[in-house]
Parts: structure tokens; sequence; C-alpha cells
């Protein structure tokens, strides 16, 4: 069974925090972004775990996500490793 790219996993969890519009304010919100300015920051190191970072610190909030997805959260939690993220929140 092949794992999937970091990356691409995390840019999936930003497709899916942008179609819940409650938990992408929360996001912006926790990170201090606006919404114009989220395509220039996804530009930069480090956003990507942090979209992971985001995701991962709240357990109903990650659950929510593997349950609409079908991704289990060991899938999470290597994307959030690879991309930088230490040890879980």
């Amino acid at each position: 069974m092949s794992q999937k790219d970091p990356q691409q996993t995390a840019i999936e969890v930003l497709g899916w925090l942008a179609s819940e519009p409650e938990l992408l304010s929360r996001f912006l919100a926790l990170s201090g972004l606006e919404a114009s300015n989220l395509r220039a920051a996804a530009a930069e190191p480090g956003f990507l775990a942090g979209v992971l970072t985001f995701l991962t610190s709240h357990e109903p909030t990650l659950m929510r996500y593997c349950e609409a997805t079908g991704t289990p959260p060991e899938t999470i939690a290597r994307a959030w490793r690879a991309l930088g993220g230490g040890d879980m929140p």
C-alpha cells in the first residue's frame, strides 16, 4: 500500500477547510491570515505543516475530516511529521 504524498494530503485538507466556512474562519483567525492572502501564504515554507497542525490540534475537527474524506488519521499524522510538524500536539 503506497503512502500519499504529504504535500498533497495537506492541500486536500486545505481544500476541505475551504468548503467548511466555520472551520476556515477559525483557521484564518488563528493563523492571522485573510482569505485574500491565503493563496500567497500557501506558497510559503511551513504553511502546509500549519494547515495540518490546525487540523491535528483539535481532535473533533481531525475526526470530522477523516470521516468526511475516508482518510485514516494516521495518514494525517504521517504527512504532518513529514512536513516538519514534529511530534503530535
